[in-house]
């Protein structure tokens, strides 16, 4: 992967990462920086595996932000129960 990819990869997370957020139903307890963050995870995790699938970009930005949701999710109910235990 090229510096071009990388950072095209990057800007799409970020993307992804809002679009995932977006998925999710109800309040989310996740800061906005870790929700990028787990979107640009989900753009390469993504990426790699909907091309192994079906090497179409429609059909790999389902999988990224599919992927996204379920990272946000699961995130999201750690660092609520975190958040919890603390106050």
């Amino acid at each position: 992967m090229e510096i071009t990819g990388i950072i095209s990869a990057i800007v799409i997370g970020l993307i992804i990462g809002a679009l995932g957020r977006l998925i999710v139903p109800g309040k989310q307890h996740l800061p906005i920086w870790l929700t990028l963050l787990l979107g640009i995870v989900a753009a390469f995790l993504g990426g790699w595996i909907g091309a192994m699938i079906w090497p179409q970009f429609l059909f790999i930005l389902v999988i990224q932000v599919l992927l996204a949701a379920g990272i946000v999710y699961l995130a999201d109910g750690m660092y609520s129960k975190n958040t919890r235990g603390r106050a």
